[in-house]
């Protein structure tokens, strides 16, 4: 049976994470998941601005709401830890507009773009007392977010943002210099990788996971086969519009005056290590916690160690 997430195989799941690159918009390959996983509910749908939003409302509790990175979905990133967390929470986790089951609109995508959706989306959820928890383009996305929504920044005065209490950044997308590097062209005498191709999928690969088992040549065909079938391209390709650098985060970091916990991989060979430190150290109070053994997406590679370093932060 055909999974529109990507992930009703294991190679769907990889190539969901990886597609949280932000370089070259190529969909990749994910790990397999923990044998017996259970199975997560069915997806609602929000309709936001006319747009149909497909989303996971899951547990309990204190909410915690999932931002996904570029190319992928919901159960894409977050769908090895969405249900250990919805055993003490109430779990929000989004397709974002442009991926996963949501409408995916021909339209000129920007930050701001996702960040009013969220606005929307919790707003119509009724959440006002939440933890935002973004992963590289969810987090470049939530970090923006709370920015505004904390300056109290809005549109109009009923489309004030709903401000959380508490913010999560995993290996977080939106700085200047490392946005800039990622949507410049190769170096002379590098040639660049047009277009969905194996040798794409095999770049993207190994810029997202640190384990060598993620670059089989099996991997590569059906990474290659997803990046055609699923759709987002036009989103992905917005992203890498030179216009958004304007919508980075660097000068505004000290806005973020919440409880802020920085997760990173420390293989993280998309968005460095080094990123992380500077995210941390320009958020009042920030705490760093380093994966070892991942790569851009913990979540997906190592979920245990994803969430042993989230957990004690939500208590």
């Amino acid at each position: 049976m055909h999974d529109a997430d990507g992930c009703g195989k294991p190679w769907r799941r990889m190539a969901a994470a990886a597609c949280s690159v932000l370089a070259i918009g190529i969909a990749l390959l994910a790990p397999a998941g923990a044998a017996g996983q259970a199975a997560l509910p069915e997806q609602k749908t929000a309709v936001l601005f006319g747009a149909n939003i497909r989303y996971y409302d899951i547990g309990s509790g204190p909410v915690l709401v999932l931002v996904h990175g570029l190319g992928s979905s919901a159960k894409g990133d977050w769908g090895q830890v969405m249900l250990p967390l919805a055993q003490n929470h109430r779990v929000l986790a989004l397709d974002q507009l442009g991926f996963g089951n949501s409408d995916k609109p021909q339209i000129d995508y920007g930050i701001q773009t996702w960040v009013d959706f969220l606005g929307e989306f919790l707003r119509q959820n009724q959440v006002a007392d939440f933890t935002l928890v973004g992963e590289s383009l969810g987090g470049w996305i939530s970090a923006q977010y709370t920015i505004q929504a904390l300056r109290g920044v809005a549109a109009g005065p009923s489309l004030g943002l709903p401000k959380p209490a508490r913010l999560v950044l995993s290996d977080s997308a939106g700085l200047h210099a490392t946005m800039k590097r990622l949507s410049a062209p190769p170096p002379p005498g590098k040639p660049a990788i047009v277009g969905a191709s194996l040798a794409g999928e095999k770049q993207l690969l190994a810029s997202v996971f640190h384990s060598p088992s993620y670059q089989t040549d099996q991997a590569l065909r059906d990474g290659l086969a997803w990046s055609l079938a699923k759709g987002d391209a036009w989103a992905i390709r917005a992203v890498r519009n030179p216009a958004l650098l304007d919508e980075t985060v660097d000068r505004q970091l000290g806005a973020i005056k919440i409880p802020t916990l920085v997760i990173w991989g420390e293989h993280d060979k998309l968005l460095p290590l080094q990123d992380g430190r500077y995210f941390a150290s320009k958020i009042g109070g920030a705490e760093l916690k380093i994966i070892p053994g991942s790569g851009h997406a913990p979540m997906i590679e190592t979920p245990d160690a994803f969430l042993s370093a989230l957990q004690p932060f939500l208590r």
